[in-house]
């Protein structure tokens, strides 16, 4: 991997070249060009390729950082941190979609992707801390835990809200670790299932 990926629009150079088509696998790949969130099953949808673009950017990634992510879903914007990162680390709760994503991935060539089905809220502590953490779910509020899985001068992004509308928020720990939050943009996330969710 290439540490100057991401610069001259290279993340949007990879969207290019990334077919949204093999992510969904339903009556909904027809509609895999449009800029929008598309179901995937299991009352799960499939982000808006602008979103996961912004949301790469946003990360700051470069090939010797650590990622979590909680989500999996189709596995697209896994992808992505897997093009831009040396390690991803996703945790998806649904196990059908997990090995999907599983096998769409390493059909891609993707080697440094570790897999886990289990409650997202709690991160994966094995093998914490993380570089960056990306959340791809709509939290009622911040989990303490991926707080503390987050390294110092890493970057955490985190829908947190409402159930129809939630705000995007930018983690940032610094050196000392101490944590400041910035809201990006709101946004519409299905649901962070248990205790940081809306319902358990």
């Amino acid at each position: 991997m290439n540490q100057d990926k991401r610069e001259n629009g290279s993340i949007w150079h990879f969207f290019n070249k990334l077919d949204r088509n093999q992510f969904i696998g339903n009556q909904y790949q027809e509609l895999a060009q449009h800029d929008s969130p598309l179901p995937i099953g299991y009352g799960q949808t499939i982000s808006q390729p602008s979103l996961v673009c912004q949301m790469t950017d946003l990360l700051d990634l470069s090939n010797n950082l650590t990622v979590l992510e909680i989500g999996t879903g189709s596995g697209y914007q896994t992808a992505f941190l897997a093009e831009f990162a040396a390690k991803v680390y996703t945790v998806e709760r649904i196990g059908e979609l997990s090995e999907e994503a599983q096998t769409r991935l390493g059909q891609l060539g993707y080697s440094n992707v570790y897999f886990k089905i289990g409650d997202g809220s709690e991160g994966w502590p094995e093998f914490a801390p993380y570089d960056r953490i990306i959340v791809t779910a709509g939290a009622a509020k911040l989990p303490a835990a991926l707080v503390e899985q987050l390294k110092p001068e890493g970057k955490m992004l985190i829908p947190v809200g409402k159930q129809k509308v939630q705000e995007l928020f930018l983690i940032q720990k610094d050196s000392l670790g101490n944590v400041t939050q910035e809201v990006v943009e709101r946004v519409i996330f299905v649901e962070l299932k248990g205790d940081f969710g809306w319902s358990r």
